[in-house]
């Protein structure tokens, strides 16, 4: 914010001086503008609650006494934002913002406010399909206001629910230590998940997530197809190889769910996009995934670096439930960090640098072999 505050004072200051180059200093009016944005999108997200902003204003040269301004939301203003922007967008209503200060004050012998703080809650509970604005104004000030940089327009708006993904092509996800291995071991039941994009399937064995001779999600195998999915343990693999009605497309989204239960009736069962895809009996009983290096647990490799996917992971998660099919064709795109069972959850949309983050209070944070590709995305993508 300070950058943006900063340069578009420079802006400014650089019209100024090239205006009072013809102007005499006693003629030119030193008018209050806003040097935070006009106009800030908001993402109303189901991860995202709140929100913050900051309204400041400014002046080109300093003043011997301090400049006052108040700050107020204009409804009348909604109209003039939806016919300058094509919108039809209506007014956010009181009780989704606070402001902490109603006016601000340059300080004599400054030129720029102190910080004023826009609060914007429960956002995720406004309607994705509807857009919201709130107006706010500069006015009552002991000064000229500049009109073009009076007014601030909060937009509202529904947003992708994942906007960056981990492209884990001849890469992957490991941990040297777990910081709370405890909720991963000793489970009797689970649920597996995560959200894949494959460019190909020209490798024998593409490795999704899991612990090798253990339990482990991949695609393909000797004598299996490479695009199927297949759940090798310990106790054998299934399902069946069919390439035909069960091998996945490549460049597109795909998501994987593997459930596990090791009491009576013991199963393991596959779904793909919410659907049950393929199950079987097992004699399993219990599994522990806390287990770390090499040989322990990972997302995108399994005995040898060449058994990476070549494409992108989002939504990598551990439940210690098997979950229901509703639960699981339910949410593919997002679930609070908090939900009932979720011990492990890797959304792999960092953004940057090469630690992936376990947004549940186990803090696992997952690291990566090489640098990660952050490939930007919008999804779900819009059909």
């Amino acid at each position: 914010m300070k950058t943006h505050v900063y340069k578009k004072l420079g802006i400014l200051l650089s019209a100024i001086l090239l205006l009072s180059g013809c102007k005499d200093e006693g003629t030119f009016d030193n008018n209050v503008y806003l040097v935070t944005p006009t106009l800030e999108i908001i993402l109303n997200k189901p991860s995202v609650t709140t929100d913050e902003r900051t309204l400041q204003i400014g002046i080109a040269k300093p003043e011997a006494e301090d400049i006052r301004a108040d700050f107020t939301v204009d409804p009348s203003l909604v109209a003039r934002y939806n016919k300058a922007h094509s919108e039809q967008a209506i007014l956010l209503s009181e009780e989704y913002y606070s402001l902490t200060e109603n006016s601000t004050v340059i300080a004599a012998g400054s030129v720029i406010s102190n910080p004023v703080t826009v609060h914007f809650d429960k956002i995720n509970t406004l309607d994705m399909e509807t857009v919201y604005v709130l107006p706010v104004r500069v006015a009552n000030t002991n000064l000229s206001v500049l009109e073009s940089e009076s007014i601030t327009y909060y937009v509202v708006r529904g947003g992708a629910l994942i906007n960056v993904v981990a492209d884990l092509e001849d890469n992957y996800l490991y941990t040297t230590a777990w910081k709370n291995a405890t909720p991963l071991n000793g489970l009797t039941q689970f649920t597996l998940e995560a959200l894949i994009r494959a460019r190909n399937f020209d490798r024998m064995i593409s490795t999704i997530m899991g612990i090798e001779g253990n339990f482990l999600i991949r695609l393909g195998d000797a004598n299996f197809p490479p695009n199927q999915i297949q759940v090798a343990t310990s106790a054998g693999n299934m399902p069946t190889a069919d390439a035909s009605t069960k091998g996945l497309d490549a460049n597109q989204w795909v998501h994987i769910a593997v459930t596990f239960q090791g009491t009576a009736p013991r199963s393991i069962k596959v779904y793909v996009n919410g659907n049950l895809q393929s199950e079987a009996s097992t004699t399993l009983t219990s599994r522990n995934l806390g287990t770390a290096g090499l040989n322990g647990f990972q997302i995108g490799r399994s005995y040898a670096d060449d058994r990476f996917l070549a494409g992108e992971f989002a939504e990598c998660r551990i439940w210690n439930v098997e979950r229901t099919p509703e639960e699981i064709a339910a949410n593919p795109y997002n679930v609070p960090v908090d939900s009932p069972g979720l011990v492990a959850y890797w959304k792999c949309d960092d953004g940057a640098g090469n630690i992936v983050k376990d947004h549940t209070a186990n803090e696992n944070h997952l690291i990566s072999k090489s640098a990660i590709r952050w490939t930007p995305v919008s999804l779900p993508e819009k059909k």
